[in-house]
Order: structure tokens, then sequence, then C-alpha cells
């Protein structure tokens, strides 16, 4: 059964990931797509994936730091498919891997303005075109750390992620009223391009799946699949939370 048949859905950092996967998987739902990303070439094969397939999708190349792109994504949502029921604002950034004191102001101000100041702008322009629509669903890609562990190197990342679930607490509370409902999606360890790169040294990998209760990394099909559920009706009295989707890395001590 399609859960998102007739609505029509913004996904940021669709280019690979996460992104990527929930794209397809929200198109082979139904919903008409508007997906976006820095890197044309890639997102392009996406759309035409999706197209290939039977779905419907525009992509629009851009930087989420960009608040033009932003308001841009809504209106063409709007004005090519008469409205706008899910935002899933999931581009983001790992920022710089160093001890907190060594971080240079402007590596913690980009970290920041990727994975937070992105998402505010996103939902700045997204609520409006929801509240005229009867409401919708807002997701955002948060993480555990910053919420359930302290990572090492991690302080801009963590700051920047922690701060996406006071976001969406606070959108939550503002436009419940409406039928907006807002959570965020903790992801634990994935296998995507990012993940790779930050357990590239030897036995990194190993280590960060042994950190898991399951002993693995996700597929990000897997994430992709918790994201279908925030945004279809099956979560209907589902919002203001952070939902992990970590594999026990939150719990696990052993």
């Amino acid at each position: 059964m399609q859960q998102l048949t007739g609505k029509v859905a913004i996904v940021t950092g669709a280019s690979s990931g996460i992104g990527y996967q929930t794209a397809l998987l929200f198109a082979r739902h139904g919903a008409k797509l508007v997906v976006t990303a820095r890197r044309q070439q890639e997102l392009e094969a996406l759309a035409g994936q999706i197209r290939s397939g039977g779905g419907v999708a525009i992509a629009v190349a851009g930087d989420v730091r960009d608040e033009q792109l932003a308001q841009r994504l809504v209106q063409i949502a709007v004005e090519r498919f008469g409205g706008l029921d899910i935002a899933f604002n999931n581009a983001g950034a790992m920022g710089p891997s160093a001890p907190l004191a060594e971080v240079a102001l402007n590596e913690w101000n980009e970290t920041l303005a990727t994975n937070l100041t992105s998402a505010f702008l996103g939902a700045k322009y997204q609520i409006p075109a929801m509240t005229a629509r009867g409401g919708g669903s807002l997701i955002f890609t948060s993480t555990f750390v910053g919420y359930t562990a302290g990572m090492p190197g991690m302080g801009a990342y963590a700051a920047s992620k922690a701060g996406i679930i006071g976001l969406t607490q606070v959108i939550a509370a503002e436009h419940g009223a409406q039928g907006i409902r807002a959570n965020a999606l903790l992801p634990g360890g994935t296998d995507t391009a990012m993940g790779r790169a930050a357990t590239s040294a030897p036995g990194a990998r190993e280590f960060v799946e042994g950190l898991h209760a399951l002993k693995r990394l996700a597929a990000p099909e897997e994430i992709a699949r918790s994201a279908l559920y925030l945004a279809s009706g099956a979560s209907s009295f589902v919002t203001g939370t952070a939902l992990l989707v970590d594999g026990g890395v939150s719990i696990n001590r052993t």
C-alpha cells in the first residue's frame, strides 16, 4: 500500500545516503518530490531514476545555507504540485574532527550553518505552505551524538545536531494546532559516504560497529523507512519527538 499518495514532499541532501534512499522510498509510496543537494549530476540521476520508475520528481541544485534556495524549493512545490505536505530536512555535514579548543571559528560557524541554520531556513518557508494545506510533517535529521553520547572531536557536529532537537520541539509546540507535526530522526552509525569517511582509519569501522547493540551499521534504506513512518499517517499522533533509530548505540554497554 502506498502511504504517501497525493502528498508533496521536499527532501534535502538527496544526492546520496539517507536522503537519496528516502527520496526513492517516498516516490515509491506515491509522493511527488522536490529534491535538492549541491551536486547537480547526482541529483539529476536521482530524479531520472524516480521518473523511470513512474514517479514524479523535480531536481533543484543548491546550497541549503542559502535562504533563497529554501524559499525556491517551497515555491516550486506549490506552483508545480499545488502545495507542500512533507519536508525531510536532511542535509548536513560532519564538520571538523578535532578537540573543541582546536576548532576554528569559521569551521564552527560553517557546521552550524549547514546543519542547524539550514533547518531553520527550511522550516521558515515550509511551515506557511503546510499551514495553507491544513497541516503537514516536518522531519529533521539529528543524531544520537550530543543527545545520548558525547563523542570526542565532534563538538560542532554535536552542538548543531542537538540544536535541531530543540528547534523541532518548538515547532511542534507552536504549530500543532495548525495540524503540523515536527519530529527529529536520530540515526546511529550508517553506511553512507559521510559515515565511511569518518571511519576510514584502520579498525575504525569495526570499532564503531561494536558500539551498537546490533553490532553493525545501518543501511541508509533502514533510516529511510523510519523517515517514511514520520512522514505518513502511521505517525499521526507523533510530534515533538527525538526518534532514535540507532541500532542500540545509545543503550549498549557491551
